[in-house]
Formats: C-alpha cells, sequence, structure tokens
C-alpha cells in the first residue's frame, strides 16, 4: 500500500511514516516544514509544499497514480498559541484542508484517515469519553478539529469521499530506534516539559491546574506510546473499507487511547520512577484554553479495528528520556 502522509516530518507524522514502513507499506511525505524538522524525512519520498496548494497534489498524484489513501497530519497544533493566533489556525487547519479533501476526491484517492482530537470532548464526571459523548471543544485549535470533522462528514455523504476520523488522545515517547520524536527546542507536551526539567534546561516542571475536579486537583489525560499510535494508523488502513462496511456508513469516528486515565501529579510520579530522581515542580494556573481532560473508551478501537496498545507509560516515559539524550545528534540541538 503507498500512502499520502500530510505533515510527514513532523513528530506524529514521521513516526506512522516509519510503523508504515515496518508493515511493509510505502509512505508519501507532504509537509511545509513550518514546524516539522527536514531530518525527520529521512530517504522516503517527499514533496515540500503545502497542503492547500491544488497544483502540488495533481504532480504528486500523477507522480504516484498507485496512492491507496492519505492520512491527513498536519495541522498547528500548540493550544495557547491558537487562542493568541486563531486566524493562522483556521486558515491553515481549516482552510487548506477544505482544498486537500477536495481535490482528493476530485483526483479519485478518496480514502482519508484524519488526525482530529480528544481535546474536543465535554467534560464528564467519571472522565471516560466514548465517540457519543458531548463535545464541547474549548480552544481555537480544538474547534478547528471539529470544524475538519464535520467536512469530512459532510462531503463523504456527498461525495466519494470515506473517512476514519481517528480521535488521539495524548501521545507520549519516541519511535523505537529514536531516529524521531519531539522536536521543539522547548515542547509544549507535558513529558518534553518533564525532560527539560529533568536534564536541567528548565529550573522546574510546571503543574498547570491544581484545583481542576479529578482526584488529585491536577488534569488528566490518557497517555498513549506515539508507536502505539502510529500501529493504530497501519491498523485502520489495513481495514479502511471493512471498518466503513462493519459500520455501514461512508465515515467513522474512532478513540485512540489507553483506555486509563493520568493525572499529572501520577505523570510526574511515574516520571521520577523510571528516571530515578525526584523532579524539580512548581504549580500555576491553567494555560489559556487548557481543558480539565478526558481518557478513552476504546470499546470501538478493539471492536473495528482489533487494535489495542501494547506498550506502558513506563514505556514510553523511557523511549522520551533517552529521545532527549539522542536528539541534539540528529537535529544539533540540545
Amino acid at each position: 500500500m503507498k500512502v499520502l502522509v500530510t505533515g510527514g516530518a513532523g513528530y506524529i507524522g514521521s513516526i506512522t511514516a516509519k510503523a508504515l514502513e515496518a508493515a511493509g507499506h510505502t509512505p508519501v511525505v507532504l509537509d511545509s516544514l513550518l514546524t516539522g524538522p527536514k531530518a525527520f524525512v529521512r530517504d522516503r519520498a517527499f514533496y515540500e509544499g503545502d497542503i492547500g496548494d491544488r497544483a502540488l497534489l495533481r504532480r504528486i498524484v500523477a507522480e504516484h497514480p498507485d496512492l491507496d489513501a492519505t492520512i491527513h497530519m498536519a495541522a498547528r497544533i500548540v493550544v495557547p498559541e491558537s487562542v493568541e493566533q486563531p486566524y493562522e489556525y483556521y486558515k491553515d487547519n481549516v482552510a487548506k484542508s477544505l482544498e486537500l479533501f477536495d481535490e482528493l476526491d476530485a483526483l479519485g484517492k478518496p480514502r482519508v484517515l484524519f488526525s482530529s482530537s480528544a481535546s474536543l470532548y465535554a467534560l464528564k464526571d467519571d472522565f471516560e469519553v466514548t465517540e457519543t459523548d458531548a463535545l464541547a471543544p474549548n480552544s481555537p485549535y480544538a474547534r478547528t478539529k471539529r470544524m475538519m470533522e464535520e467536512v469530512l462528514q459532510d462531503m463523504a455523504a456527498a461525495t466519494d469521499l470515506r473517512a476514519i476520523i481517528l480521535r488521539y488522545f495524548n501521545p507520549i515517547g519516541s519511535d523505537p530506534d529514536l531516529e524521531s520524536g519531539i522536536y521543539a527546542r522547548e515542547p509544549s507536551h507535558v513529558l518534553g516539559q518533564l525532560v527539560m526539567a529533568a536534564r536541567g534546561q528548565k529550573d522546574a516542571f510546571t503543574i498547570t491546574g491544581t484545583d481542576l475536579p479529578t482526584r488529585d486537583g491536577t488534569g488528566i489525560r490518557d497517555y498513549i506510546h506515539v508507536w502505539d499510535l502510529a500501529r493504530a494508523h497501519v491498523r485502520a488502513l489495513e481495514r479502511f473499507d471493512d471498518v466503513l462496511a462493519t459500520v455501514d456508513a461512508p465515515s467513522v469516528i474512532i478513540n485512540v487511547g489507553t483506555g486509563e486515565g493520568v493525572t499529572v501529579r501520577e505523570l510526574v510520579a511515574a516520571f521520577e520512577r523510571v528516571f530515578g530522581k525526584d523532579v524539580p515542580v512548581r504549580e500555576a494556573e491553567p494555560r489559556p484554553g487548557d481543558a480539565v481532560g478526558a481518557f478513552a473508551n476504546v470499546d470501538r478501537s478493539r471492536e473495528l479495528l482489533d487494535w489495542r496498545t501494547e506498550l506502558s507509560l513506563e514505556d514510553a516515559i523511557a523511549s522520551a528520556l533517552a529521545w532527549g539524550e539522542k536528539r541534539q545528534e540528529i537535529l544539533g540541538y540540545e
């Protein structure tokens, strides 16, 4: 199978490209390199450009007429930045994706696997969310993801497009061979912040929000090893037509998580166990757009994809720490 991976130079995109290769498939990467590093493309077929560039999309399909599907991961993803720069988020995540989907339909490449987000879910008392639960996206970033879900659902109902929408929970860690991972100099991801504090690159790790309605007052998340998340994409692609036939619909939404909730304090404790030392911690108010959190009900992913996670929270932490030592060699900075 040959697969177009938009955002394939990014954190999740590059690791998913590797998982595709490990399963015998061929990724073709489209990335603007706005944030993702060129080093993560490695020797894969690569097109530097914009997902909304229809001429470029036509060239990619002309040069790879055997493309079987598209994994659409290209997006701006930093929640506080989306609050500060909503225009950029709606332009890049919504308007350009609309052009991409319409052109894929016109080119006869209808299978789309879309990266959505668990940040869409409304707060629930028990924090476990199913795909049919109420939504309440509370940041421009989250709203762009919900808008694109609706766009895909509407287009799949009206055109030949077919869509599997994966609602990611919280990917952490790196790929098994430490060839790619979190790349930002100061990552906004919680585990990247912990690694920096542990290595003395920050004076402390900041817990944002300590009086939330969770068991210890800190946000709750479903932390999934990014390699497990990448494997879920491979499984969804390999079962794409069967999944939609099973649900008898042109599109479907599937949670991708571990099925377990972990608070920020619990994550810090697990990190310290793996790291072997205490990490300095301070507390602060929640950031703009932060959600209390949720964890995945994974019944649908098990039923439709015959998939479940294989790697533990500790595995993900260990790989993140190892990547923290390795990334200077690959990216040229700490």
